[in-house]
């Protein structure tokens, strides 16, 4: 895997994750690379920030914050909609899922770092998403 970091016609940067290079261009050659602010699909890779340590990049200009409350919001929702909540049962179902006891879907919940830690043992692919609360999305 390898991670790009893109921006659309409109300014907003993002980051994008592929295969291979080839993958990147495939994608984006098909329109199915898009801004998560805009839905914009004429994206392009720009230079990495990482690891570049500097003071213009610690405060954000409002815009910026804005936009990025507007994709949390868009995650969210996507999450929220696309998701079932089995809230603190996510470890119990994310095994028997995965154990084909329970039909295979997307789910979210809590976990403890003893569950967390059997589902890695388990082989149980899962990845931590703090949601904002819904007062940090009402813009």
């Amino acid at each position: 895997m390898i991670a790009y970091d893109l921006q659309c016609v409109n300014g907003h940067t993002f980051e994008g994750w592929f295969e291979d290079g080839q993958a990147f261009e495939a994608q984006k050659t098909n329109g199915l690379v898009g801004c998560p602010v805009c839905d914009d699909t004429s994206v392009s890779k720009i230079p990495s920030t990482f690891a570049i340590k500097s003071s213009h990049f610690a405060k954000k200009p409002a815009a910026q914050q804005a936009d990025l409350a507007k994709l949390g919001k868009k995650i969210v929702d996507f999450v929220e909609k696309n998701f079932d909540d089995v809230g603190c049962n996510f470890a119990k179902e994310a095994l028997k899922i995965h154990y084909g006891v329970s039909e295979a879907r997307n789910i979210r919940g809590s976990s403890t770092e003893q569950e967390e830690k059997t589902l890695k043992e388990e082989g149980i692919q899962f990845f931590k998403l703090p949601m904002p609360t819904p007062s940090d999305t009402d813009s």
